[in-house]
């Protein structure tokens, strides 16, 4: 790895589109103790990166002292992209030489940056650099080894959708004996939402539109309601276990 400088974009401030700056003269970094330098194959746009290019995280409305996922200030510029695929080329101290070359995804919630322990959890492209570049690093222990069919691109709508989804069922203890609504079903986390909780067994019930019951079925949706149906008259009261509500309206309550 003697490359010096690569290319990326990088928001410069909180706003629209103009507020992203297109480089190629960006310094590669240096991954220091216990990371890695990934040259990224694929990086996702997230709602997240839209989310926090606009000071959308902001407790004050986007006055900047309090936009980042940490709720400190916004450090600009930064390269933004949570969602990255793609294969390590070097490595610094204390990580084996042998990871060069795996493919790998980024979990992108860290607890460790710049080889040290942190005192609250960043964000992977909001309190540091992300994927939206040529190459990026993290800690070792977050960039992990895939081995699969699936293309860099398909990889690179993982890390935030599915590790959101994750924490959810994970926090609810949901289990082959539970069922499962799911709102929002048809969106990143909503999907994300469904396979996991049927790879744990679970049932699950997906809410959507009458356009996207066969997408809902094709990924193992036991049961399929319509956003303009009474979903306890349909489904009755009591009638499930956990609701995984990407949406937020009323009536979830009346199930459970």
């Amino acid at each position: 790895m003697n490359t010096q400088t690569m290319y990326g974009v990088q928001m410069i401030g909180h706003g629209d589109f103009d507020q992203l700056q297109y480089r190629t003269d960006i310094e590669v970094p240096t991954p220091t103790k216990g990371e890695v330098l990934i040259k990224v194959s694929a990086a996702g746009v997230n709602n997240t990166d839209i989310n926090t290019r606009i000071g959308w995280y902001s407790k004050n409305d986007a006055d900047g002292d309090d936009t980042s996922w940490s709720g400190d200030a916004f450090r600009f510029p930064r390269i933004q992209g949570a969602d990255v695929c793609g294969v390590i080329v070097a490595v610094g101290d204390g990580v084996e030489t042998t990871r060069i070359g795996e493919r790998v995804i980024v979990e992108p919630c860290l607890n460790e940056a710049n080889g040290e322990a942190l005192p609250s959890p960043w964000y992977f492209g909001s309190e540091c650099d992300g994927g939206f570049a040529e190459f990026t690093k993290v800690a070792s222990r977050y960039a992990h080894h895939v081995n699969t069919q699936l293309s860099d691109v398909e990889l690179a709508s993982f890390p935030c959708s599915y590790s959101t989804a994750e924490n959810m069922l994970t926090r609810a203890n949901v289990d082959a004996s539970d069922t499962v609504l799911v709102t929002g079903a048809t969106g990143g986390v909503g999907s994300a939402a469904i396979q996991l909780a049927k790879a744990r067994g679970a049932t699950v019930i997906g809410v959507t539109s009458r356009s996207k019951e066969a997408l809902l079925k094709g990924i193992g949706t036991d049961e399929v309601v319509f956003r303009d149906q009474d979903l306890v008259s349909i489904l009755g009261v009591n009638s499930v276990d956990v609701v995984i509500d990407l949406v937020g309206e009323a009536g979830r309550h009346c199930l459970m």
